[in-house]
């Protein structure tokens, strides 16, 4: 028995298991290894399974991997020597592959990375076992078990390889790695970038178990692509120069019909697959890398001469092996060349962008913009005592008579003493309501106002006969507020709950304190801002405008600095929020200064205009930038 350090710096070996830390790289390592032997047996011309068993036994804080194939296996000669660390080990520098092994790095790090472990191979009858571990000092070592020795069927029978083939086993130990779920696994694996060639041509199975029962098996595991519509390919041929030599690529080009796909990390579905040989290398769209435009493209890319480039020794990958090294002469030729190729159907998709009549956000933006519409709507007439005309020609009846509001309480206050009950009544005008219409209620009281009944939401045709809608209401404590706002379609109503010990009887009988002369009422109206749209407004001047027709503030998806933010399938991305609270905080304020203005009389006046502006800003500036980020 022969104990003995890996032969190489210590430092290396440690730089790279931490990198490598993780459970899906380990089998990225390891089912390319076993592909890379599939391919060699193939290329001699001898029929392979393809079958790569993968065993996952999963505890809470720690985990088992076993991966089995029916490969070449090795001799002990041949396993010693993959002990060896380094570049120039591995079989793609020797001109012996055309694989992904071109560090000579993986196994070593995939058993290192996640814990310790060990390579069982059988090969034209031998057997040969090592262990790869660490020191109590935190070398890494490996034993040799000896040597070699015939196999008996009692190793078959073990190991589960029929004739030739390696077992390798990890024993997950490292409290940094992530313990993943079976079936996180299994989806991890099937979309890993580095993986997808692979699953088309070779057999992959998971199988979850626990004490050596096995409980559950993910069936062969294939990446399925999203629904799309090819735009170049498949295969169509290109080239690029270098040195004055002609070098052949093929490209497959699609876009994603509906589904959203993912724009980076291991499981990217978004981008180019850049293959050579049985190596995938990368995922990217080179000079449209992030660009707009992009997001729903991917397709793969195959050239051979950039694996044949890198087992010459050049600089093809990055020395982190996160991809192509964008410094390289060839690769930059390469990427230029599949660039230009891939222009005219992004500059096609960015077209389409600029002529996209209407975007839409997500639940959570629209949520954000919906609340933010809904205060300064209510800051309009209650802050500033704008009141905007009703949506009907004429605010009175052909008597002269006033038109009662769309939605108004009996009073916009009720004081109340703590414990005594009192009602909280709710008017609506039926001529201004359809069928269809929903009255939708908020509340914000504490807990020692009790009211009842507590609904979120009513149709309007539900209380249409009877035109109001009560509430039984008792506060508990004294100095406790609380208020009620109810929105149907563009209007409004609010009153506040008030408890107090000292309450004045000489209002109504009940408390209820009235203002000694009519003014303009502020606890109902219709909403100033009652909405919102992504439109194209046919220029790339206005960026957002307010459309006092439809009482909306449009944002214009022909403005360029909007364009940069939808993506191709007409979403406004979510992390320009700030975009937002800056067009609506210019809308809103550029609206709410006008109507100030005007309503003084000195409409046109600019110099009053633009101070009332300034003043809104400053007034609710921070409140709007706000509204986008903790909603």
């Amino acid at each position: 028995m022969a104990i003995s350090p890996i032969p190489v710096d210590q430092r290396v070996i440690d730089i790279d298991s931490r990198r490598f830390a993780s459970i899906e790289k380990a089998l990225v390592e390891l089912i390319t290894n076993s592909d890379e032997s599939y391919a060699r047996l193939e290329k001699e011309g001898i029929a392979v399974s393809g079958q790569i068993r993968i065993r996952y036994e999963r505890h809470q804080n720690r985990a088992r991997l076993v991966l089995t194939d029916q490969a070449e296996g090795m001799s002990f000669e041949q396993v010693s020597y993959i002990l060896t660390y380094g570049g120039a080990h591995s079989p793609l520098s020797r001109g012996e592959g055309e694989g992904r092994g071109y560090f000579g790095r993986g196994l070593k790090q995939a058993v290192y990375g996640l814990g310790r472990g060990s390579i069982e191979t059988i090969h034209e009858g031998e057997i040969s076992h090592i262990e790869l571990y660490r020191s109590d000092n935190g070398g890494y070592l490996y034993d040799d078990g000896g040597g070699g020795r015939p196999a008996e069927a009692a190793d078959y029978e073990r190991l589960g390889i029929v004739r030739n083939g390696t077992r390798v086993t990890i024993l997950i130990e490292n409290a940094q790695v992530n313990i993943s779920r079976f079936h996180s696994l299994v989806q991890a694996v099937a979309d890993n970038i580095y993986l997808r060639d692979v699953l088309e041509r070779r057999d992959v199975e998971l199988l979850s178990v626990q004490q050596e029962k096995e409980l559950e098996r993910s069936g062969r595991i294939r990446h399925v692509e999203p629904p799309a519509l090819i735009l170049i390919g498949p295969d169509q041929g290109g080239h690029f120069i270098y040195g004055e030599e002609e070098y052949p690529f093929t490209l497959t080009l699609k876009r994603s019909r509906e589904t959203e796909l993912i724009l980076k990390g291991d499981q990217r579905t978004n981008g180019l697959i850049i293959a050579s040989g049985l190596a995938v290398l990368d995922c990217q769209l080179f000079e449209y890398e992030n660009q707009v435009g992009a997001e729903y493209l991917f397709g793969t890319v195959r050239c051979p001469a950039l694996i044949e480039k890198l087992g010459q020794g050049m600089a093809i990958i990055s020395d982190e092996r996160e991809g192509l090294n964008a410094k390289n002469d060839f690769v930059e030729a390469f990427s230029h060349a599949i660039s230009r190729m891939i222009e005219p159907c992004v500059v096609a998709e960015q077209e389409k962008l600029k002529h996209l009549e209407h975007a839409t956000t997500s639940d959570r933006t629209g949520h954000m913009i919906e609340h933010l519409l809904q205060r300064m709507s209510r800051a309009a007439i209650q802050d500033m005592g704008i009141l905007l005309p009703p949506a009907e020609p004429s605010a009175t009846g052909a008597d002269g008579a006033e038109v009662p509001a769309a939605l108004r309480f009996s009073t916009p206050f009720y004081y109340r003493r703590p414990e005594h009950p009192f009602h909280v009544t709710l008017h609506m005008n039926p001529d201004r309501f359809g069928d269809d219409d929903i009255l939708t209620f908020s509340y914000t009281l504490p807990p020692s106002i009790r009211i009842e009944p507590m609904p979120s939401e009513i149709p309007f045709r539900e209380l249409q006969e009877r035109g109001s809608f009560e509430w039984s209401v008792v506060g508990a404590r004294a100095g406790e507020r609380g208020e009620i706002m109810v929105r149907g379609g563009a209007y409004w109503a609010w009153c506040e709950i008030s408890v107090a010990e000292e309450v004045s009887s000489g209002h109504g009988g009940g408390g209820h304190l009235h203002a000694a002369k009519k003014g303009v009422p502020r606890d109902h109206g219709m909403a100033m801002f009652a909405g919102y749209d992504f439109r194209n407004l046919n220029n790339e001047l206005e960026r957002a405008v307010y459309s006092p027709q439809e009482r909306k503030i449009i944002i214009n998806t022909g403005a360029p600095t909007v364009q940069l933010y939808v993506d191709g399938r007409g979403h406004f991305r979510d992390s320009a929020r700030l975009l937002l609270a800056e067009l609506f905080m210019d809308v809103i304020s550029d609206e709410l200064a006008r109507c100030t203005v005007d309503k003084t009389g000195r409409k046109g006046d600019l110099a009053a205009y633009h101070e009332a502006k300034q003043d809104i800003i400053r007034r609710y500036g921070s409140e709007i930038h706000l509204s986008f980020l903790n909603t």
